[in-house]
């Protein structure tokens, strides 16, 4: 039960309302697979947060707690309950299973996929779109077929060294490579 004194709810209501006249609210960009600011007022969209909104702003507008579980960290630092991710993965012949939907025996070194995952991330440069691509052809993962997209995952789901780089990352950046049992890994953060 949650016991609100009049202080309380005036704080609500005046966040509240001037979340309503801000017009903001986040949605997630289907090309892109990131989150981003849209005002249905205005019809403006942008990539970074509206200017003038404070952390506690942003982190109560609408879709926030869907698109931003990142927004919502504790004054401790405490990781948020799940994230999205899309990876690329390279498999090596050191790898716990090295076969992919691609190759039936993997016999390349894990220093031959460390240098195929550097020129895909030099390929990609930042870009979403781009490392979907080439995660829809290169990635040894079955995700491939999704451009990598692994969906949300709460702490535990995945191998700890995967799970780790990906909650130290923000929302759109990418991981330098990445090494787990499964292979080596870029990784792309997406919610």
């Amino acid at each position: 039960m949650v016991i609100l004194d009049w202080r309380s709810s005036y704080h609500y209501c005046l966040l509240t309302t001037s979340l309503v006249q801000s017009g903001w609210e986040v949605r997630l960009s289907n090309s892109r697979g990131v989150p981003y600011f849209y005002n249905p007022e205005t019809r403006e969209s942008m990539w970074e947060a509206p200017p003038g909104l404070s952390q506690e702003e942003i982190a109560n507008l609408p879709g926030a707690k869907q698109y931003l579980p990142g927004a919502h960290h504790g004054a401790n630092g405490e990781r948020p309950a799940q994230v999205r991710a899309s990876h690329l993965l390279v498999k090596h012949r050191g790898s716990r299973r090295p076969s992919s939907w691609k190759e039936p025996n993997i016999t390349r070194s894990k220093e031959e996929a460390i240098a195929m995952l550097k020129e895909y991330a030099s390929q990609i440069n930042g870009s979403p779109e781009k490392f979907a691509e080439l995660a829809s052809k290169y990635s040894d993962c079955s995700s491939h077929s999704h451009g990598g997209d692994l969906g949300f995952f709460k702490p535990g789901q995945m191998q700890k060294p995967f799970e780790d780089a990906t909650y130290a990352l923000k929302v759109g950046e990418i991981s330098d490579v990445v090494e787990t049992d499964s292979g080596v890994h870029l990784i792309l953060r997406t919610a």
